[in-house]
Parts: C-alpha cells; sequence; structure tokens
C-alpha cells in the first residue's frame, strides 16, 4: 500500500496518528492516511511564518517561476494522479483526467499575474502610491469534491502575492493533496506550503491560529459562518466560496432538444456534487413536459458504476455522509413529487444513487430549498417569467444560475436580474481563472480567480510622500 505523508518545513513526515480513506465505489479502505495532531497543525504554522519574510522578499518573477514549475511537474504525472482521485473521490476517470488538466491551466494562468504600483496621485504638492502587500500566513481548507483543482484556485494567488500557507484538504480526499505535497517539497523552499490533514477537528484551530492572516474556505455555508466566528477575535481576511442552490430557468420559446443536454450536464457532473450545478430547473409551462421527457431519458441512458471502469459517466457519492443526506432528500421528492427516472439505488457495495429527475414539484418542498449536493434534479413549471426570476431569487443562497433561451433580449434581461455571483445564458458551469467568481447573499464572502482574486491575498499599503 502506497505511503501518504504530511508536508511541514519543507520536510515529508508521517502523522502523529493515521486515518482510514475509503473507495466510495467499493467502501473498501484504499489506503491509511496521515491524521495531524494539533502540535503537528501548530509547526506547519510556524513554519509558514518562518519563511515567510523571505518568500515575501523573492521577486515576484522568481515565485512565479517556481509556481510554474509546480504545473510541469503535476502535468508529467497527470495520469497517476487522476486515477488516484478517481479512487478517492468517485468521479468518472474522464472527469478526473479533466480536473488534472485544468488545474495545470489554472495554476499556470493565475501564476503569470503581476501586482504593480498604482500611483495614485502625481503633482506639485504629493505624490501618492498604492502597494499591494502580501499577508503572511494563509490557511486554504479545501473540500471533497475537487481536492485537487480547488487547492489551485488558492494556491498560485496566495504564493505570487508572497504569502505563505497552511493547507488542509478534506479528511475523506486527502490522498491527492498529500501526492502533490510530495512534488511541492521538491521544488518549493520549506515552510513556504505545507499540508496538515485531519478528520475535521482541526478546522476551528486554524481559524483561530492568531499567526494565520487569512482563511480561503471552500464548503458549506454552515462552515462559514462558523469560520467568520472563529476568525473575529483576530480579524482575519476571509475568501469563502459557499453553498448553492443553483437555478435554471427554461424561457418560452426554447428548444427543448437544444436545453434538456446543457441542464443534464449542469446538474449531473460528479454526480452533482458541484457548489455551481443546477440544483433546480424552472421550466415555462409550454415545453414543460417535453423538456421532462428529454431530461427522462438522458437520465435512464446515464452508466452508473465505478469510475475507473470504461464507460462510466455517473459516478458514486463521495462518503457515507452525503449518501445518507441525499437519500433522505430522495424519499423527500419521492413524497412531494413525480420521479420521471432514476431514484433508485443500484444492489451491492458504493455509494450509487442513479440520476434521478422529479416533476410536478414546487417551492417550498424540500427537495426545492435545500441544497441536494447529489445527482437529483427538481423540475418545476412556471407560467409567468417574473414569478420565476423571484422564484430563483426566493432564497438566502446566490453562487450562480442560468437561464436558458431563443430570445435573447429576454434571456439577457432575465439574468441580469439573478442575484447570484455568476449568471449564464445557454450554459451552465463555463467559468475559467480569468474570469472572477464568488457568490452573493449567503452563498460565499470575497472573489476567487483573476486579478480581483489576487488582490484578495494582499493588503492595501498606501505610501503619501510630500513634495
Amino acid at each position: 500500500m502506497t505511503e501518504y505523508r504530511l508536508l511541514i518545513d519543507g520536510k515529508l513526515v508521517h502523522g502523529d496518528m493515521t486515518m482510514a480513506v475509503v473507495n466510495p465505489a467499493t467502501e473498501q479502505v484504499l489506503a491509511r492516511a496521515p491524521r495531524a495532531s494539533r502540535g503537528q497543525l501548530d509547526t506547519a504554522v510556524a513554519a509558514a511564518k518562518a519563511a515567510f519574510p523571505a518568500w515575501a522578499a523573492r521577486p515576484i518573477n522568481d515565485r512565479r517561476a517556481l509556481i510554474l514549475r509546480i504545473a510541469d511537474q503535476l502535468e508529467a504525472r497527470a495520469e497517476e494522479f487522476a486515477r488516484l482521485l478517481t479512487q478517492e473521490q468517485g468521479k468518472p476517470l474522464p472527469e478526473a483526467q479533466a480536473e488534472i488538466a485544468y488545474t495545470c491551466a489554472f495554476i499556470r494562468h493565475l501564476a503569470g499575474y503581476d501586482l504593480p504600483v498604482k500611483v495614485i496621485e502625481d503633482n506639485d504638492n504629493r505624490l501618492v502610491r498604492q502597494f499591494r502587500k502580501p499577508l503572511g500566513v494563509v490557511g486554504a481548507i479545501i473540500p471533497w469534491n475537487f481536492p485537487v483543482l480547488i487547492v489551485a484556485f488558492k494556491l498560485p494567488l496566495a504564493l505570487l502575492a508572497g504569502n505563505t500557507m497552511v493547507v488542509k484538504p478534506a479528511p475523506t480526499t486527502p490522498l491527492t493533496t498529500l501526492k502533490l505535497g510530495e512534488i511541492i517539497a521538491e521544488i518549493l523552499p520549506p515552510g513556504v506550503v505545507n499540508i496538515v490533514t485531519d478528520q475535521n477537528d482541526l478546522g476551528p484551530a486554524l481559524t483561530a491560529h492568531p499567526d494565520v492572516a487569512k482563511i480561503s474556505f471552500t464548503g458549506s455555508t454552515a462552515t462559514g459562518q462558523k469560520i467568520m466566528a472563529s476568525a473575529a477575535s483576530t480579524i482575519k481576511r476571509l475568501t469563502l466560496e459557499l453553498g448553492g442552490n443553483d437555478a435554471a430557468i427554461v424561457l418560452p420559446g426554447a428548444d427543448p432538444a437544444k436545453v434538456a443536454p446543457g441542464l443534464f450536464a449542469g446538474a449531473f457532473m460528479n454526480a452533482g456534487q458541484v457548489c455551481l450545478a443546477i440544483k433546480r430547473a424552472y421550466v415555462h409551462g409550454s415545453i414543460y413536459d417535453e423538456v421532462c421527457a428529454r431530461l427522462a431519458e438522458l437520465a435512464e441512458a446515464a452508466v452508473v458504476g465505478d469510475g475507473l471502469q470504461q464507460g462510466t459517466t455517473i459516478g458514486p457519492l463521495q462518503n457515507r455522509m452525503q449518501f445518507d443526506k441525499v437519500k433522505a432528500l430522495l424519499d423527500s421528492a419521492r413524497a412531494d413529487g413525480r420521479i420521471i427516472a432514476g431514484g433508485t439505488l443500484p444492489g451491492g457495495p458504493g455509494y450509487f444513487i442513479r440520476p434521478t429527475i422529479v416533476a410536478d414539484v414546487a417551492d417550498g418542498h424540500r427537495i426545492v430549498d435545500e441544497e441536494q449536493f447529489g445527482p437529483i434534479l427538481p423540475v418545476i413549471r412556471f407560467d409567468d417569467v417574473e414569478a420565476a426570476v423571484a422564484s430563483a431569487n426566493g432564497l438566502d443562497l446566490g453562487l450562480g444560475g442560468s437561464v436558458w433561451g431563443e430570445d435573447r433580449d429576454l434571456a439577457r434581461s432575465v439574468a441580469e436580474r439573478i442575484e447570484s455571483g455568476t449568471v449564464w445564458i445557454n450554459k451552465h458551469l463555463d467559468f475559467g481563472p480569468n474570469i472572477p467568481f464568488g457568490g452573493a447573499k449567503q452563498s460565499g464572502l470575497g472573489v476567487e480567480f483573476a486579478e480581483e482574486g489576487l488582490a484578495e491575498f494582499t493588503q492595501v499599503r498606501i505610501v503619501n510622500e510630500a513634495r
């Protein structure tokens, strides 16, 4: 069995404890992973703090070159990482391969930005310049749905800005992040990046740690609220990418043959375990039945199974807790609406649920109002566009959303009124490292990606000079 180790102060070390990592397709133990103690977390933070002055003092081009080497080495081991990702996370191998490719692309793009000095005022009286300086130690908390890619949302910009890091992956998917630590250990100076694992017990210690200047977290809204409270005592900077319950609005006149595949792909990627996935579809009554029928056909045609098996299009839920939650939502959906496809659990081991389409449900039903984070799509009929917009905006979450229709002016008008950080027209889940990404309402705080994301890892410093 492969050995996995923590990365602390440039060294690959054993955890003070261990924990089992389960393959969600088989429910068998895939590996024993290290589990860090509170003392090891404190050592990691201390190492990052000690490494910070020298790393921040390096020219940005030197930092950039080292970050790019990480992408090169990951790309060289892409297939190894993809297979391990499928085994620990569950997603089909083609999706895992795409995640590794996207990770390399994100690292390379995000490492390309600069931090120029901005001259605010230059006249006979004064010279006012704005600098962007690094914050210090950044704690990055990574979720289990994209355990490699989401590291690349945070690490390149944090390091490019001159910060050092402590990265904490999810306890159910730590292996690929730890493997990434092997690459980092060979490239970066000791202490610049540290990787520690836990059983969800070290998060409060990391978020409250007095030597951590910023937390960048991706995960649930409930956990984000706890992090905000924990960070208050030290006034930490925060970037929070939290839960979503993304609505898709299918307008009258939309072509069901065009729309249904886009809705299905937007809802069921990674078995629906995507923060930005379509979680509820509002479809105009004039095309409701046909859209439902086409979605049902796609769901029935999906191949559910182990992600390493050729032809699999839908893998398992990632862990037992999520599996049990989605099963409960499925029972609720069966009581409130009409299941027209899926709704079954294949026999045998593994956290599998067939992709499920639920018709004849409405706002107020649990399957509509709660983020299911699994392979279930409720489809809600509407007759008035304004009512659909009100429904889409009726929850306290606002991460993403989409509008589908042939009338481009109407689609744009609706999109501009959706209260979400990102709204797509005639597509969903299209994003990139050059496009700022953040949530509205209780779906997040701050921005990731692009120049705006880089700024989140810096402190503005004004130098105001008399002439």
